[in-house]
C-alpha cells in the first residue's frame, strides 16, 4: 500500500515509543503496482498489487536484532519490536555495530507525478495498443508488458531520523518477433512521468527491427567493433558502479585498488571520454533523496573525463578510515556525445549492433571481468550498413577495456529499468573497438 510522510511518520513515532532498546531503527516501504501483459499482438493478463514491509532494528549493547513483517496491525508491530529486542540479546556483539543516524539534511528529488501515481488500466491498455498496432503494420507480433504505480521508501530512528521518500512510475517493453519466429527486436523505457513515455516509439522501434527480412546469421566468435545501444551500455555502467566499493578497493580486493595500499582516487583508469555522474538535481535521472540507513545522496562525480573520483563508502568503513561515507548510487548519468546511432553504424566497416545485453554476472572482481549474454536485436553492420539479423553471443570482456576503448558516444538520454526499483539511468550509445564474443548462443 501506498502510505503518506504522515502516516509513515505516526507509525514509526508509536513505536519508537514503546521501544526498549539502547537505539531502534525503522525502515518501512510498499506501493501499489498494475500491470497488463500482451502477446501475439492481444492483451492477455492484468494484476494489481498492493505492499508493504516494515523492518524494525533494535540494538542492545551493540548487538542487533531484526524483524521484518508485512502488516501494519499495531499490535503485530509491538509484538514484531519485542521479539527484535529478545534476538538482540540473543546475538553476539557486531563488531561493526554504529548508532543509528540522527537527523539530516535531504536535497530535493522530483521524481514524484501525480497524474503518473493515479494511472489505471486504461491508460496501459492504450499504451500497449500502440505497442501492438506498430506490430501490426509491420506483420510482426508483439510480446510485452505495460505497468505503472507509486511507491515510497522511509527511515526513522530513535536518534531522531526521519527520511521520507516517494516515485511515481510507469514501464513499458516489448520484444517483436520476426513472422518467421526466427530473430527478434526489443524497445523499452521506464519513466517517473507518464507524458515522457512514447509508446508507439517503442513499438515502432521494436517492429522495425524484427520485421527486417533477411536470412539470420550465426556469426562466430571473435573480437569486433560493436555498437552498443544505450541500454546495454547502462547495464555495463550499472556493473562498473556496483563494484567501485571503497571498502573492497582499501582492503586490496579490487580492480580500483592501488598497487601500493589505498586506493586509485584520481588515476585516469578509462578512456576520456567517460563520464559518470549522480544526484537528486539531474534533470533526466534524479538520484533518490537517500540511501542505505538514510544517509544523504549529494550531486557527485564518479569518474569525471576517465578519472576515477569517488567510491561509494559504508558510514562503518568511513568512521574506520576517517573519511566521508557515501551511499552507493542506484540513478545515475552517463554523460554522452555528439554522434548518432546512425553515425556510427556508417563509420562500421564491420561489426555489430547490440540492443540489449541479459544475464550478465561478474567473473573477477580485480580485472572487472564480466561475462553476459545479448538478447533481441543483433545486427551484422558491414560497410556502413547494416546486412542482416545475427543470432545472440555470450561475451567474456573487462568493464575497465570496454571503456578504455570507446570510439564514439552518441547523445544520453533515460533508458529501460525493471518496474518497481525507484532507479533510473541516463546513457548514450557507445561504438567500442576489439569487444569479445566468447562463444555462441544462438537463440533470437
Amino acid at each position: 500500500m501506498f502510505l503518506s510522510s504522515n502516516d509513515v511518520k505516526s507509525i514509526a513515532d508509536r513505536l519508537l515509543e514503546l521501544s526498549k532498546a539502547d537505539s531502534c531503527t525503522i525502515h518501512v516501504e510498499g506501493g501499489e503496482t498494475q500491470s497488463l501483459r500482451f502477446a501475439n499482438n492481444s492483451a492477455t493478463t492484468n494484476i494489481a498489487t498492493a505492499d508493504v514491509e516494515l523492518r524494525v532494528e533494535s540494538h542492545i549493547g551493540g548487538r542487533t536484532g531484526a524483524v521484518a513483517t508485512a502488516g501494519l496491525d499495531m499490535n503485530d508491530l509491538a509484538r514484531a519490536l519485542a521479539r527484535s529486542e529478545e534476538i538482540a540479546r540473543l546475538l553476539p556483539v557486531d563488531p561493526e555495530y554504529l548508532a543509528p543516524l540522527g537527523p539530516q539534511n535531504y536535497a530535493e528529488t522530483n521524481r514524484y507525478d501525480e497524474a503518473t501515481g493515479d494511472l489505471r488500466l486504461g491508460s496501459l491498455a492504450d499504451a500497449a495498443a500502440s505497442v501492438i498496432a506498430q506490430g501490426e503494420k509491420r506483420a510482426v507480433n508483439m510480446f510485452g508488458c505495460a505497468t505503472s504505480g507509486r511507491r515510497f521508501e522511509a527511515w526513522a530512528t530513535s536518534n531522531g531520523l526521519f527520511a521520507y521518500d516517494r516515485w511515481s512510475e510507469i514501464d513499458l517493453s516489448t520484444t517483436a518477433r520476426h513472422r518467421t519466429d526466427d530473430w527478434s527486436g526489443w524497445a523499452g523505457a521506464c519513466e517517473f512521468a507518464a507524458t515522457r513515455l512514447d509508446a508507439e516509439d517503442i513499438g515502432r522501434r521494436a517492429a522495425q527491427k524484427a520485421a527486417r527480412d533477411a536470412p539470420v546469421l550465426d556469426l562466430e566468435p571473435g573480437r569486433y567493433t560493436v555498437i552498443l545501444e544505450p541500454v546495454a551500455v547502462a547495464e555495463l555502467a550499472r556493473w562498473l558502479l556496483w563494484l567501485m566499493d571503497a571498502r573492497a578497493a582499501d582492503e586490496g580486493r579490487s580492480f580500483f585498488s592501488g598497487k601500493g595500499g589505498g586506493t586509485r582516487l584520481g588515476e585516469r583508469l578509462f578512456d576520456p571520454k567517460l563520464t559518470i555522474r549522480s544526484g537528486p538535481d539531474d534533470a533526466i535521472a534524479p538520484e533518490a533523496a537517500f540511501g542505505a540507513e538514510g544517509l544523504p545522496h549529494r550531486a557527485r562525480r564518479w569518474i569525471d573525463k576517465g578519472a576515477l573520483r569517488s567510491l561509494w563508502r559504508s558510514r562503518y568503513w568511513a568512521e574506520k578510515t576517517g573519511t566521508e561515507p557515501v551511499p552507493a548510487a542506484k540513478s545515475f548519468t552517463v554523460e554522452g556525445g555528439d554522434a548518432t546511432l546512425e553515425e556510427m553504424i556508417r563509420q562500421t566497416r564491420c561489426g555489430i549492433l547490440v540492443t540489449r545485453l541479459w544475464y550478465t554476472n561478474l567473473v573477477a572482481p580485480r580485472s572487472l571481468l564480466l561475462t553476459g549474454l545479448t538478447r533481441d536485436g543483433n545486427f551484422l553492420v558491414e560497410n556502413g550498413e547494416i546486412v542482416a539479423p545475427a543470432r545472440n553471443m555470450r561475451f567474456n570482456e573487462s568493464l575497465a577495456g570496454i571503456f578504455s576503448r570507446i570510439a564514439a558516444l552518441g547523445p544520453s538520454a533515460r533508458v529501460w529499468r525493471d518496474m518497481g526499483r525507484g532507479a533510473a539511468i541516463s546513457a548514450p550509445p557507445l561504438l567500442v573497438e576489439g569487444f569479445e564474443f566468447s562463444s555462441k548462443s544462438s537463440g533470437i
